[in-house]
């Protein structure tokens, strides 16, 4: 059965969630038992030198042990200490390989290049990825409000909530049955702005999708799913 509108919003937090599964790639290497726990991050190796570990911990829900762990891996794939929207498309495609992961892959990284400087530093991915884990449930949907609202004006238009349709479909509409018509984002993008945009103004304001999302069970079963994977 093809997703409706409501079902699909959940699954684009999910969607988005998949970045931290990067533990294919080694971003989960755990420390070793005989590495002191004393340890700071190795920063003579990386052009990009992050945050101070204290500065990181008071920034994000993670221990100093589980930042070092993410450190090093981010290190592994990304020696620089930056990954560009290029890496990122790369990396994110390998979940998605018989689809097209890039548009959907651009959003993503927008959402996490917060300072808007094209690349994605080591502080941009752990803050995030704390929001996503970590975060409460109105943290989390406030991300993935920021995810949709593409021109990051304060607010979601159907052009932009269509954009963001059309890229899942074309990452995952091989996986919907019966097959996807050209018509089904549209179709979603309808029913997304009658549950959501409550005074009916063609825009849905933070608020609105707060409200919404915290009423659907779906949705706020999927910000769940992560919760424990550090």
């Amino acid at each position: 059965m093809v997703l409706d509108g409501m079902e699909l919003i959940a699954i684009t937090v999910v969607i988005g969630l998949f970045f931290v599964m990067f533990k294919q790639f080694g971003v989960w290497e755990p420390l070793s038992l005989d590495e002191s726990s004393d340890c700071e991050l190795e920063l003579s190796t990386v052009r990009h030198q992050p945050e101070g570990l204290e500065q990181l911990q008071a920034q994000t829900q993670f221990t100093r042990k589980e930042l070092q762990s993410l450190y090093r891996g981010f290190k592994n794939e990304c020696p620089s200490g930056l990954v560009d929207e290029e890496t990122f498309k790369t990396i994110y495609s390998q979940f998605f390989p018989q689809g097209d992961a890039t548009t959907y892959a651009h959003f993503l990284f927008n959402a996490f290049d917060m300072d808007r400087k094209g690349s994605i530093r080591f502080e941009d991915f752990v803050i995030g990825l704390s929001v996503l884990l970590r975060g409460s449930e109105t943290e989390k949907l406030q991300w993935a409000f920021n995810l949709y609202d593409i021109n990051k004006d304060g607010c979601i238009t159907k052009e932009e909530m269509l954009a963001i349709m059309t890229s899942i479909y074309d990452m995952m509409g091989r996986y919907t049955s019966p097959s996807v018509r050209d018509d089904d984002p549209s179709e979603h993008v309808d029913k997304f702005f009658q549950k959501m945009d409550r005074n009916r103004d063609g825009v849905v304001t933070i608020d609105e999708f707060i409200e919404t999302c915290q009423k659907d069970e779906d949705i706020m079963a999927s910000i769940k799913l992560f919760e424990n994977v550090i």
